[in-house]
């Protein structure tokens, strides 16, 4: 099929989609893209991870969508607000989503990642208007080799740390949940493993490109624990774009359902030092940056994803290298710096999605 994000974009027109996670960083672009779309979006999430957040600085309680704080550990609730909703998607996103804090705490990690995501199903599974349920997981849920070449879907999955590993086991329950309950074809399943995404308003501990934002604002070198590890960065527009084609297409005919990886392509899988230089680049203002491990936990040192079926079932390619999405996020950020207390980064965000969603037939 062709990849026309144009076509896409239309499609969400009036669509009730329910997006858990929707006040996180990935969340709040994804909810804004379906609003932009004229989408009736409800989301479903604990309150924003970080102060500042781009959920908060978007105003977004105030910009039509239903926002329902809550927890997907809790299925009475959860169960309350699809039976409000009725979605005809979801797209579950809502997660504890660092490495590192998981190891700080494995059982909130499993019961949220895991347990939540069951919770998400079986609300699924009882509500008959949803014909299109997206589980949105991590490259990190495949048992890490270390080798060169790109995991692919068919790939075990056993992630080494908690995090990665409840990753590994939502899709398990996943696969379980469609197996079990959805042959019959009335609702279309998937899960995307997307790679590390950077951009404008991520304010996140323990992520690289936040780490080096909060070191430039305060004109101190970016300390950098594994310069060396491989990761497959790509904007966050990128997945989000993959999540809602996969969304649509899977509504529309069921034959598209299926395991989705969505990364760069290999030219933009870099170390994160390589990272860091493109970042100090953009920024400029003499920035730099030190290597300095600080003795942490086990975080995987090499890690791509083989992306050659998504491009192949839907003609997708990655529309910014990773120096484009560094220029991008540095615009937001340079924007968000001009005052903190009222920066005005929705115009910014409305013109990045915007050249994202702009049309291409592929």
């Amino acid at each position: 099929m062709r990849y026309n994000l144009e076509e896409c974009s239309k499609f969400y027109a009036g669509k009730r989609v329910l997006v858990t996670g929707h006040t996180g960083f990935k969340g709040t672009w994804l909810c804004r893209i379906l609003m932009l779309a004229g989408a009736e979006v409800t989301g479903y999430s604990l309150n924003p991870p970080t102060e500042p957040s781009v959920y908060g600085l978007l105003d977004m309680e105030t910009s039509g969508i239903k926002s329902v704080i809550g927890d997907v550990r809790d299925l009475a609730k959860l169960r309350r607000v699809f039976e409000e909703t009725q979605p005809e998607i979801v797209l579950h996103l809502a997660a504890q989503p660092i490495v590192r804090d998981s190891y700080k705490d494995p059982v909130y990690t499993y019961e949220t990642n895991v347990m939540g995501t069951v919770n998400v199903m079986e609300c699924v599974r009882l509500t008959d208007s949803v014909r299109s349920f997206l589980n949105v997981t991590t490259d990190k849920v495949y048992e890490n080799r270390e080798w060169e070449y790109g995991y692919r879907e068919c790939d075990p999955l056993d992630g080494y740390d908690p995090y990665s590993n409840s990753k590994s086991c939502s899709e398990l329950v996943t696969h379980s949940y469609q197996k079990s309950f959805f042959g019959d074809g009335r609702c279309a399943v998937s899960t995307s493993r997307a790679g590390n995404v950077i951009g404008g308003g991520d304010f996140a501990n323990d992520r690289i490109i936040p780490d080096c934002i909060r070191a430039a604002a305060t004109g101190k070198d970016i300390i950098v624990r594994n310069p060396h590890s491989t990761r497959p960065f790509q904007h966050v527009l990128e997945p989000l774009a993959v999540y809602m084609a996969v969304a649509k297409a899977q509504y529309e005919d069921g034959k598209y359902a299926g395991y989705y990886n969505v990364g760069p392509d290999d030219k933009d899988c870099v170390t994160t030092g390589q990272l860091v230089d493109l970042f100090c680049e953009a920024w400029g203002d003499g920035l730099s940056w030190i290597n300095q491990s600080d003795g942490g936990p086990h975080e995987a040192n090499f890690l791509k994803l083989d992306c050659s079926r998504v491009k192949r079932v839907f003609g997708w390619t990655p529309r910014w290298g990773v120096k484009d999405a560094i220029r991008l996020t540095v615009e937001w950020c340079r924007e968000y710096e001009k005052d903190p207390a009222d920066p005005q980064v929705t115009e910014i965000m409305d013109r990045q999605i915007g050249e994202m969603f702009q049309s291409r037939g592929l």
